[in-house]
């Protein structure tokens, strides 16, 4: 294991100048010639929950570590003004795109913004963009897979317990979520909130509060307008600007920079992966401005690679590296078992009195319905801001039976992800089980003058210009993409990529396509802690 033998990355690359002139010299071939070359001991391809946890404990066990991040810090100011709103929308809402992403699409700058949608083959893709990855865009659901559940997705060889009592543990210390508080819980802004919990009471289903990762102090400043209201009206898919939101730029990636052994690059695109044989992995990279300019391309080289760019990136980036033989021993199971964690999202529309939709968030408490007879289902409150009054929204999380994959296509020059044919709205399996859960609700919490109408499509979110109008939406979108380089398959039970040594994921392409009707970022986390403290013990010396 590495220790106090390696300097900060800036020490250590001024006193090995010699050692990486002549690496690059016969190792890297700049494909510009404005390319830039540099070496480094670890390289993670990513911010998010997998690159935060290597990041930290990469760091913690002395190794000089670089962090590649595609999009732009996301500092809270003084002036509570860092995130575009709903309201009004900007540049800050969206990767990339001339138009906002969700709700009704409004036209804006081009601006590495904080939502990015990646319109595939059968369904659209939601990530996050910026350091700290999908926890900017999350709800700050930090939730555990039941033990029942827990092995309908995951292979046996990994240990519930050994999960529940130390690496679900670990994350909770560093994230520290809470679910909301009584009093918080009791305003006017959480009325849908106990509205969910008393229907979920009615139907004879179990209910609880979820653990958010939210500074609830925060969301009470909010309330007695001390802070600006955010959480509480709402406004959470683009970054809250009250600070409430507990992202990991604040907790798992502050960390490892203080450590120095760790500096993360904002605005670099990660875009091909290779072997340097009988050293490590070169990557290359474009480094952008805040319109999405290329301003120069670069190439890194390492020992150890670590892809952690998300379902998406990773599965992307690998697939695309099997195709062109950049990583050629890659196996047959690359780009395969892509999933959409079983996301159904419904709107019940139709109550008689106030419901409070638009405020009151984020989504704070779940019904668990797991001896569901088509399958268990985990139901969860959400705010949407433009909810008309009348109106309750429920995501909700299956355990999936359809699967995606990845391929390159040689006439574009680029990786796809292809969802299966004939599936265009979602998982039939999963579509019952949400419609005999919903069944139930109705039933046992309709009246004489009180009788839901529910609408339940596929996917994490539903948005057609009218809220309560009864329709399928045309597009399939997903919030929780995972797979593509699963564990047990591609990869062994501690993210080893099978055929490479020192090459690692450690993200939500490591999930079988589901997290056990969980929210997938507490997982995620939990499981990147467990492989990077065998990577550690065993692999880097």
């Amino acid at each position: 294991m590495a220790n106090n033998k390696f300097y900060s990355r800036r020490r250590f690359l001024q006193t090995t100048a010699l050692f990486s002139t002549a690496l690059a010299t016969s190792l890297i071939t700049p494909r510009r010639s404005n390319a830039q070359d540099e070496t480094v001991e670890a390289l993670i391809i990513g911010s998010g929950f997998g690159g935060a946890v290597a990041a930290l404990r990469l760091a913690q066990a002395g190794i000089n570590t670089l962090v590649l991040e595609r999009g732009r810090r996301w500092p809270i100011t003084s002036a509570q003004d860092t995130f575009a709103t709903y309201r009004k929308p900007d540049g800050r809402a969206a990767w990339l795109s001339p138009k906002t992403l969700i709700f009704d699409e409004v036209p804006i700058d081009v601006y590495t913004g904080i939502l990015d949608r990646q319109d595939e083959q059968g369904i659209s893709v939601y990530c996050g963009a910026g350091v700290g990855g999908g926890s900017l865009v999350y709800n700050g659901i930090t939730y555990q897979p039941p033990r029942e559940l827990f092995y309908q997705v995951f292979p046996t060889a990994i240990d519930y317990d050994e999960m529940d009592t130390v690496y679900y543990p670990r994350v909770h210390s560093i994230i520290q979520p809470k679910p909301i508080p009584e009093d918080i819980l009791a305003t006017d802004y959480y009325l849908s909130t106990r509205l969910f919990l008393q229907q979920a009471a009615n139907a004879g289903l179990p209910s609880h509060l979820l653990d958010i990762a939210v500074d609830w102090d925060i969301v009470r400043q909010e309330i007695n307008g001390t802070k600006v209201p955010s959480t509480i009206i709402g406004e959470d898919w683009y970054g809250i600007n009250s600070g409430a939101k507990k992202s990991l730029d604040r907790s798992y990636l502050a960390d490892a920079e203080k450590t120095g052994y760790v500096d993360i690059l904002p605005l670099h695109v990660a875009t091909e992966i290779s072997e340097v044989p009988g050293y490590g992995y070169r990557v290359t990279c474009n480094q952008i401005n805040e319109s999405g300019e290329v301003i120069t391309t670069k190439t890194i080289t390492c020992k150890y690679l670590f892809l952690a760019a998300g379902s998406m990136g990773t599965s992307k980036l690998l697939v695309k590296a099997k195709a062109t033989g950049t990583l050629p021993w890659l196996n047959e199971h690359i780009g395969l078992g892509w999933g959409t964690n079983g996301d159904t999202f419904t709107i019940r529309a139709g109550f008689p009195t106030p419901t409070n939709s638009g405020q009151g968030g984020p989504a704070t408490a779940a019904i668990h319905y797991f001896d569901n007879p088509f399958g268990p289902i985990n139901i969860e409150s959400l705010s949407i801001w433009n909810a008309p009054e009348g109106v309750l929204a429920f995501p909700a999380i299956s355990i999936p039976s359809v699967k995606g994959r990845f391929s390159y296509d040689f006439t574009k020059g680029s990786v796809g992800l292809k969802w299966p044919d004939g599936n265009s709205l979602g998982d039939p399996k999963i579509l019952k089980a949400a419609q005999f859960a919903y069944r139930l609700i109705d039933r046992k919490n309709a009246t004489s003058i009180n009788k839901p109408t529910t609408n339940i499509t596929m996917g994490s979110y539903y948005q057609p210009k009218n809220i309560v109008r009864a329709q399928v939406s045309d597009t399939f979108a997903n919030f929780h993409p995972l797979g593509g380089a699963v564990l047990g398959k591609a990869c062994d039970l501690y993210g080893r990529v099978i055929g490479y040594r020192g090459l690692y994921v450690v993200d939500g392409a490591l999930m079988p396509g589901s997290t056990a009707c969980a929210n997938p970022s507490f997982t995620i986390a939990a499981l990147a802690e467990r492989c990077l403290e065998r990577i550690i013990a065993e692999d880097i010396v």
